[in-house]
């Protein structure tokens, strides 16, 4: 190209109205462009993906206010370089005050954060923080109660689309050149880039790099631009945000019997190579949301994850797209989590007890002294194998745990026990 700048740098928006998407926040009732407007600039933290117009906000807010933009990223900055900036302040530098931008403010430690606090109090500094992660578990708390924070949500292909329009245009009228494209082509891009503006841009300016521009009609194929944005829609970081989204929506999918929904995220765990996760949801699904209503299910599972594992990737999609199909479509009870749940809030708040002497152990020598067992009833001695005796401590005797689920399976073992106690019950 003519310029070497990239692509998406040349096309930055420089107004608020040119910024593609985000119009929860910016469009003409939006919170934040009222905000903006007003002249009145809080400290803020921006939180969302990348090439979401972060960065680019926080060049026009800058601008608007006639205050002085410097930009930190820190993974690589210190507090010397912030301190650097504060030496500026009140000078012919700063006439109106200081704007700073800190960008993945999640990699500046708790005294760092800290640290910034004397800078951003006088007001004479605004800070725009922006992070990929979720601030309520990365950002100081004495920051984000002198902050607002504004999520930016990834870009819809719908506002993306005019953006790579944008940029085949830019590309024409720069290189003295007619590029056309291909049906599909845009649509696709817009589509692939995961809600990134900028590397939907970038995916055109690569495109442009591939094609050959002696042809007479170059042309964009959707087959090039397939190929160029091959898995870019994918977020996700084992470690941030979008594997614990993505790995509770799988759960969550599952459990709402959705069963388009499951496979889609364990397609996108697949892709992103992460089979340890999918098995070991799949695992805890099979136990806390089909649970008792289908018990079979979870030694199905069990199996199609050790076929996975032993398979490997691609091959390990077959059984667990099976065992996900399988469970998403299955009654649903989560009798058996509720029991244990609240079994284990009764003993972290204390509340348990001796384990009944009839039932302790009586297999040792001086047991009967101690008066263990010698009451106890054998279950299977009495018709239909039970016998009434109390099991759980003086203090939860009368503890109910276990609710049966209104599924057949569980309802029908209600509908057992029922007719074996009530003829005990019967025949005092």
């Amino acid at each position: 190209m003519s310029n070497q700048r990239p692509l998406a740098d040349k096309l930055r928006p420089t107004t608020l109205d040119e910024v593609v998407g985000q119009k929860h926040l910016l469009g003409k009732s939006g919170l934040l462009r009222r905000v903006i407007e007003s002249g009145r600039i809080p400290n803020m933290i921006f939180y969302g993906p990348s090439g979401t117009g972060k960065t680019t906000l926080a060049g026009i807010i800058a601008e608007k206010t006639e205050r002085t933009l410097y930009k930190l990223n820190a993974t690589s900055a210190s507090l010397s370089d912030v301190k650097a900036i504060i030496d500026n302040l009140d000078t012919m530098l700063t006439p109106n005050g200081v704007l700073l931008y800190l960008d993945e403010i999640q990699y500046f430690n708790t005294k760092q954060q800290q640290s910034l606090l004397e800078f951003i109090e006088n007001g004479k500094v605004t800070l725009i923080a922006s992070t990929t992660e979720n601030p309520y578990f990365y950002v100081y708390n004495a920051i984000l109660s002198r902050s607002t924070v504004f999520e930016f949500i990834p870009v819809t292909p719908v506002d993306i689309i005019p953006a790579v329009r944008r940029a085949i245009n830019v590309i024409n009228e720069e290189n003295d050149i007619e590029i056309t494209c291909e049906d599909g082509v845009e649509r696709h891009i817009a589509h692939a880039c995961g809600g990134d503006v900028r590397k939907a841009i970038g995916a055109v300016e690569m495109l442009f790099y591939a094609v050959p521009i002696d042809e007479r009609k170059p042309r964009f194929t959707i087959k090039d631009a397939q190929d160029i944005s091959q898995s870019s829609a994918m977020r996700y970081d084992k470690d941030g945000d979008s594997h614990y989204d993505i790995l509770s929506a799988f759960q969550k999918s599952i459990r709402g019997s959705d069963p388009n929904a499951a496979i889609h995220y364990l397609a996108r765990l697949l892709i992103a190579g992460d089979l340890p996760s999918a098995c070991r949801r799949l695992l805890v699904t099979a136990s806390e949301d089909i649970g008792l209503a289908y018990p079979q299910v979870m030694s199905i599972v069990k199996d199609c994850v050790d076929s996975a594992l032993q398979l490997g990737l691609p091959e390990a999609q077959m059984p667990l797209s099976a065992a996900v199909l399988l469970c998403a479509t299955a009654p649903k009870s989560n009798s058996a989590s509720c029991a244990v749940g609240e079994a284990m809030s009764d003993l972290r708040n204390g509340v348990s007890g001796d384990v009944p002497a009839h039932i302790k152990d009586a297999h040792y020598e001086g047991a009967k002294k101690l008066g263990n067992g010698l009451t106890y009833q054998y279950p299977h001695a009495f018709p239909n194998h039970y016998v009434a005796q109390q099991y759980l401590p003086d203090k939860l005797k009368d503890r109910e745990y276990y609710v049966a689920g209104d599924n057949k399976t569980e309802q029908a073992a209600k509908k057992y026990w029922e007719l074996v106690i009530g003829s005990v019950e019967g025949a005092k």
